[in-house]
């Protein structure tokens, strides 16, 4: 039975293996971590999206994201109603205001959106209701995403308090999150948010919303809206309006370039960690590694097992890295009350179980030169 020479090198100094541990673990956590919140990053840009009752979307091609959005012209979605396959057209009316916490009277801005209570704007299942309709209806009354940040105050409903200096009335709540555009999110009718945003036209939309017929292809209506819109909009499916979103958040903001960074930073980390770790390793053993060149071992075996080493380092950093990685995630959903979906997937644990690997066999490859051009004549 073959001696497991790699492992051994490594317990012989249980100091210097923990610390390894450590380190490799530390290079695990800021992977996990980073790309954590580039995932949310991602499932945020299409929260929004999931929850409305629509196939196609219009949008103004100067809108970055839909927080961004640029009013244009109620008229367009009138005229893509006639079109063949069209079941309902809705509009939709973003903007930020200021929240009033009733209990510590600071503000903090927070997204509205706005709504015709007569038309199934949002999938949500708090606002199918007649009582919900109603409520939405009733001047200065809102709906507040129980997501929202806890820096808002209480979000009851019967809630008074102000927003942008007039009253306002929480009558219900609904669950979206507002991701990384916003900490807190409410819904209003049209009409209450023309008063809020006052003097902002309900002629001008946001966002136009297309409900499609059942077995009506959402690329073939996409085309023949495409046609008779002005280039004033552009058109989305709900696929193509999430992905542009996704790549506004992800390529052209620093948000998404910090975290991308992130991950890179922390695989340099780790190869400087585990080449530190196995370089001293080496220089401690190199006479046992001459005295196994001189006993007739080719380099092939000493590379293999440095090879091994880094592997095991490797394993051995991961599954505390994960660990520590999973607590982190959880302790990140508390704080941020939901709104960042920073969940483990079996993707993420494979992707970032290679990486760990890779890292560390670089690690491992850089470090073993030293050994294969080890002279055993020069080492005694």
């Amino acid at each position: 039975m073959r001696t497991p020479l790699a492992f051994l090198n490594l317990v012989h100094e249980k100091t210097r293996l923990g610390v390894a541990i450590a380190g490799v673990a530390f290079a695990v956590i800021l992977v996990f971590m980073n790309l954590g919140f580039l995932g949310a990053l991602s499932e945020t840009a299409a929260a929004f999206y999931a929850q409305f009752n629509a196939d196609l979307f219009l949008i103004s091609p100067q809108a970055l994201e839909i927080t961004t959005a640029t009013p244009f012209p109620i008229e367009r979605i009138y005229q893509v109603a006639g079109v063949e396959g069209v079941e309902d057209v809705m509009p939709l009316y973003v903007n930020y205001i200021q929240w009033r916490n009733p209990e510590t009277r600071e503000n903090r801005a927070i997204f509205a959106f706005g709504i015709n209570p007569d038309d199934p704007t949002f999938l949500l299942p708090e606002l199918q209701s007649a009582q919900a309709r109603n409520s939405l209806r009733r001047p200065n009354t809102v709906f507040f995403d129980r997501l929202s940040r806890p820096e808002y105050g209480p979000q009851e409903t019967g809630t008074r308090t102000e927003a942008d200096r007039r009253d306002v009335t929480i009558g219900g709540q609904y669950s979206l999150g507002g991701g990384f555009a916003a900490d807190g999110t409410i819904i209003m009718s049209d009409q209450n948010f023309r008063r809020y945003f006052n003097p902002f036209p309900l002629d001008q939309i946001s966002v136009g919303l297309i409900k499609l017929e059942e077995e009506v292809d959402a690329d073939e209506a996409r085309l023949a809206v495409m046609e008779l819109l002005p280039e004033d909009v552009e058109v989305y499916t709900k696929e193509g309006i999430i992905a542009r979103d996704r790549n506004y958040w992800i390529n052209a903001t620093s948000t998404g370039f910090i975290f991308g960074m992130g991950v890179a930073v922390a695989l340099v980390v780790g190869v400087v960690i585990v080449y530190q770790i196995l370089y001293t390793d080496i220089s401690s053993h190199m006479k046992q590694y001459a005295t196994l060149k001189a006993m007739g071992y080719r380099s092939g075996f000493l590379f293999y097992t440095v090879l091994q080493e880094s592997v095991i380092l490797a394993v051995l950093g991961f599954i505390p890295g994960f660990i520590l990685s999973m607590i982190l995630y959880q302790l990140t959903l508390t704080a941020t009350s939901g709104t960042l979906p920073v969940v483990m997937t079996l993707t993420r644990f494979i992707f970032v179980f290679i990486l760990t690997i890779f890292m560390c066999g670089i690690s491992g490859l850089i470090s073993v030169n030293k050994v294969i051009q080890a002279d055993p004549a020069e080492v005694f």
